[in-house]
């Protein structure tokens, strides 16, 4: 009995051990996960975190601009020989000439601007890099693509003159006048609306690209063409020595412009005319000039007592400037003034 219940309470025997598995297993399964594990690399990679640096973008736009300043300058010097006016007419023609001139030997050949090459920068097509399964820096990709480069000078170069004719023409027919007609008035409105919301649409992409980093306007965003550094290695090196310079002479050119008011030129003359040179050739100059304009004075006036003779306009306003007011001829201090006659010339000569 005793073994009978023995032999009911023992466990059961364990389950048979797996068999081993084969030698080359691993490789089976390596080759099963590489390429989930190949997708979830090239996930990754295309997703490199890169910054580039706004200040950079701003100052390419800025040097592009200044760059068809200079251009517009030199082809403007040609024609200064014609009819003065005549190029006015034409100069959304001449805007627009130039801008596809830099496009068509920069953008349409894969170059950069002359701006954007300044700034260490280039176009990449935002959309094929973020297919790309192998990026190493963040920075590679393709150009722009054909597509791309026309649509960016339809936009850029072709929008710009429309818009600038659209707008001079409107405003020389007068379409916002409430006295033309309902047709050309609401052409003017819906001209203004359009106006208003691209200048709105413009800021809010301003603050988008502050914050992101990318697509500095709406053609760059609407094209997906994104500016990245064309060598990762090239350090942006910038130089205060003209700024300086500059700061330098705006506070020199304010500090003049605060003391000259407060200096009166004829007591600084008699300041500095006994260290003048050519005081001799003061003295002997013709005394019938007034000192102060050189003119053959209109109302003659003498000063007195010196009795140097001076145009009343110019010796009325230096006295009632500066109450000592010193002669202009010989320094001495003027206490009144005496209208001028043959008597009292005679006079003064013969004493």
């Amino acid at each position: 009995m005793s073994g009978s219940s023995s032999t009911g309470n023992s466990p059961p025997p364990p389950p048979p051990a797996p068999p081993p598995p084969p030698e080359d297993a691993w490789v089976g399964t390596y080759r099963r996960l590489q390429p989930q594990w190949q997708s979830f690399n090239a996930y990754h990679e295309a997703l490199i975190p890169i910054s580039i640096s706004r200040v950079n973008q701003f100052d390419a736009a800025r040097l592009d601009v200044e760059m068809s300043a200079m251009l517009k300058e030199q082809l403007v010097k040609v024609f200064s020989l014609m009819k003065p006016g005549m190029l006015f007419q034409y100069e959304p023609e001449l805007d627009a000439f130039l801008e596809f001139l830099i496009w068509r030997f920069s953008i349409w050949v894969d170059k950069p601007t002359p701006g954007i090459a300044l700034m260490n920068l280039r176009y990449r097509d935002e959309r094929a890099s973020e297919a790309r399964a192998k990026l190493r820096t963040g920075l590679e990709g393709p150009g722009l693509t054909v597509a791309q480069k026309i649509w960016y000078c339809i936009a850029s170069v072709g929008g710009q003159y429309i818009w600038a004719r659209l707008q001079s023409f409107s405003a020389f027919r007068r379409w916002g006048d409430s006295e033309q007609r309902s047709l050309l008035r609401w052409a003017w409105v819906l001209v203004q609306r359009v106006e208003g919301i691209y200048k709105a649409a413009s800021f809010g992409n301003l603050l988008i690209f502050l914050y992101t980093g990318r697509y500095r306007t709406l053609i760059e965003r609407a094209l997906k063409a994104r500016l990245v550094y064309g060598n990762p290695n090239m350090n942006r090196a910038v130089s205060f020595e003209y700024m300086n310079r500059q700061l330098v002479w705006n506070e020199f050119s304010e500090m003049l412009l605060l003391l000259l008011p407060l200096l009166n030129s004829s007591t600084v003359k008699n300041f500095l005319r006994p260290f003048s040179k050519d005081k001799d050739a003061d003295s002997a100059g013709d005394d019938s000039a007034c000192p102060i304009c050189q003119n053959s004075p209109s109302i003659p006036f003498l000063a007195l007592p010196c009795q140097h003779r001076y145009c009343y306009y110019c010796l009325r306003t230096r006295c009632a400037a500066t109450p000592s007011f010193r002669c202009s001829r010989c320094g001495e201090v003027v206490v009144a003034m005496q209208r001028f006659s043959e008597s009292v010339g005679s006079t003064s000569s013969g004493k």
